[in-house]
């Protein structure tokens, strides 16, 4: 199967607005965080959530292409994807670690090494995840939706006791530190809905005819999930409006956010597929984005004291514009001089491949 634009082109724009996202975050002077409030609030749903969506899609498209190798091959066999793949999440699992150690080393606050940043959440989606890709699509659809409903409940049940010293505080912080990032329970949810969408994906692209493919790919996935989409976002809108605006991460937002989430994939199908964007654009900045995107995600932080609360808001765009252009620029020359070798997704994969393998 063909490697999908509109998946690094959708994964590419995630990993470019946390990145940048960041900036904004960092940069700023104090009277002007404001404006990071606002763009947060309009450009999130295409942030970590969609980031997790993705990492669904095409983890359960990685799935289905490895079940294929293991029908023609005599040496490559389900348990060896098993053990891939669970040697695969624990590896991200362990760098996740290692990168909330460093966050709590720099803000010298020990809780920190357990917060649900984005690699800890795709750890722990990865691994809670493997069972459940044994079951009908539709189970998960259902799993997914009563974890979110029954995540409403666990909350309220444990805020009260947020940073209390008891049974019910352990539970809070493992569960909810800290509620303005990732936690498991609202995020695990889209990497599930993203898993059902990559079933489709493979299925349909497994038709060898093109056109037949297209006309399934219109009528089976991309008009219905539109209209579901759709229906999401105005649910979302609605529901105790104006919260997915003003209240990221609240149950109102996480619904409009998917229905985002499903609508942009599809919108990038299209072009891909019926509009042929990629034959005049040989690879945008959004590739190498997408490409190297667990990189980016490590490595940018370094710049968190670069201009740390030292820009105004006249002067924030050109820098940031700057360091888009100049980390494109970047990306490009090492992916020509480099190519996967730099990509820190290659490198899990491999060693995972090694683990399983040998141990």
């Amino acid at each position: 199967m063909k490697r999908l634009n509109s998946i690094d082109t959708f994964r590419g724009i995630s990993i470019l607005w946390m990145f940048l996202g960041h900036l904004f975050d960092w940069w700023l002077i104090d009277q002007d965080s404001w404006l990071y409030n606002l763009t947060f609030n309009i450009v999130d749903p295409v942030g970590s959530s969609a980031f997790i969506f993705i990492a669904g899609v095409s983890t359960a498209i990685s799935l289905r292409i490895r079940y294929l190798r293991a029908d023609i091959s005599e040496k490559y066999d389900a348990r060896r994807i098993k053990r891939e793949y669970l040697y695969r999440a624990l590896l991200i699992f362990v760098i996740a670690l290692l990168y909330n150690v460093s966050i709590a080393i720099t803000l010298l606050n020990p809780l920190y090494i357990w917060t649900w940043f984005v690699l800890l959440t795709i750890a722990i989606s990865l691994l809670l995840a493997w069972p459940l890709f044994k079951l009908p699509i539709v189970y998960r659809i259902i799993i997914g939706v009563v974890i979110w409903i029954g995540n409403q409940y666990l909350l309220n049940l444990l805020l009260p006791y947020q940073g209390a010293g008891d049974l019910f505080g352990l539970l809070f912080h493992i569960f909810y530190h800290s509620l303005d990032l990732d936690v498991i329970l609202s995020f695990f949810p889209f990497f599930l809905f993203g898993s059902v969408i990559g079933e489709f994906i493979f299925k349909i692209y497994q038709i060898n005819d093109t056109e037949v493919m297209k006309k399934a790919l219109k009528k089976q996935l991309v008009y219905p999930l539109i209209f579901i989409g759709m229906v999401m976002i105005v649910l979302g809108i609605f529901i105790r409006f104006p919260e997915f605006f003003v209240r990221n991460r609240s149950f109102s937002w996480m619904i409009y956010t998917l229905g985002i989430d499903i609508s942009l994939l599809m919108v990038f199908t299209i072009f891909e597929e019926f509009i042929h964007l990629k034959r005049r654009i040989k690879r945008s900045i959004l590739f190498y984005f997408s490409y190297y995107s667990l990189t980016i995600y490590l490595t940018h932080n370094l710049l968190f004291f670069v201009f740390y609360r030292q820009i105004s808001i006249f002067y924030i765009w050109i820098f940031i514009l700057g360091v888009y252009l100049a980390t494109g620029y970047l990306l490009k020359l090492l992916y020509k001089k480099l190519g996967y070798r730099l990509s820190l997704k290659y490198q899990i994969g491999k060693m995972a491949k090694t683990l399983a393998k040998h141990v």
